[in-house]
């Protein structure tokens, strides 16, 4: 039988998903919890790579048993073995044919961003103090990525991926206030009547190259911060190289959001 798995987790102790030898994985972490449990070697099959130090909200993976198990049982064992960066949320019996990988039909990523010093977001979100970045140009950026293209100018030299190309669906920046700033009324550099300290970049997409989320935020980074052109941005998408985009924002504040099925 096959059985579903829908789980977040902290990537700062992990490689990513993927297991790799001599590297912590989420796959291999995962993948040695269930053997303990079902007595017998078990492979689990994600939903895509996550590069190191990233995260994800309702990840979901799949393996198959020879019986048929307990699903509730699974789950809350799983959580009593697996380390506290790891969190199941729900094991469920799946149809023999789901796959957790070529079944997903749409990826969303968001990636944090915030402009000032904040001491409870150091783990989560890019400090990025740069004086002046103009969100609005950026934006305008994004929005020349949304459609079909072939992404390869933002992929991590030595892929091999059968093809560059993907699907876009949205892609913007947006300002936001994070939970402990409404709570507890914290400020924190500039006033209220500022820009906004705070920003997110949202993008979903059927599929994802390696690298290419972090390396669209460093790009897009570029333009607010006037280093490149909309011109510029527009002439990558058509047909730049991966040494003509821009450097790959920090592992650290991306994080893999939600898996459309």
């Amino acid at each position: 039988m096959r059985y579903k798995i829908t789980l977040s987790y902290n990537g700062a102790d992990f490689c990513g998903w993927q297991r790799q030898p001599g590297a912590p994985s989420v796959q291999e972490t995962l993948e040695n919890a269930l053997r303990t449990l079902l007595g017998k070697p078990v492979k689990v099959t994600g939903a895509g790579r996550t590069d190191t130090s990233v995260s994800a909200v309702n990840y979901v993976a799949h393996f198959d048993a020879s019986k048929k198990l307990d699903a509730d049982w699974i789950c809350c064992k799983l959580n009593a073995i697996l380390p506290p960066s790891v969190t199941v949320s729900e094991v469920a019996p799946a149809a023999k044919d789901f796959h957790a990988r070529f079944g997903a039909r749409k990826r969303t990523y968001t990636y944090f961003l915030h402009r000032s010093k904040d001491p409870f977001l150091q783990n989560i979100s890019y400090l990025f103090t740069y004086p002046e970045v103009d969100f609005d140009l950026m934006n305008k950026a994004a929005e020349m990525l949304l459609g079909t293209h072939d992404f390869s100018c933002f992929q991590k030299t030595g892929s091999d991926n059968k093809t560059t190309t993907c699907t876009v669906y949205e892609a913007f920046w947006k300002p936001y206030t994070p939970t402990h700033v409404a709570m507890l009324g914290l400020g924190f550099g500039k006033q209220e009547t500022a820009e906004p300290e705070y920003w997110y970049f949202r993008i979903s997409a059927d599929r994802f190259l390696r690298n290419m989320v972090r390396a669209i935020v460093g790009t897009l980074l570029e333009v607010g911060r006037g280093k490149r052109s909309l011109e510029d941005f527009a002439s990558l998408i058509e047909g730049g190289s991966r040494s003509k985009a821009g450097e790959s924002a920090p592992g650290h504040a991306l994080f893999l959001l939600k898996i459309d099925y």
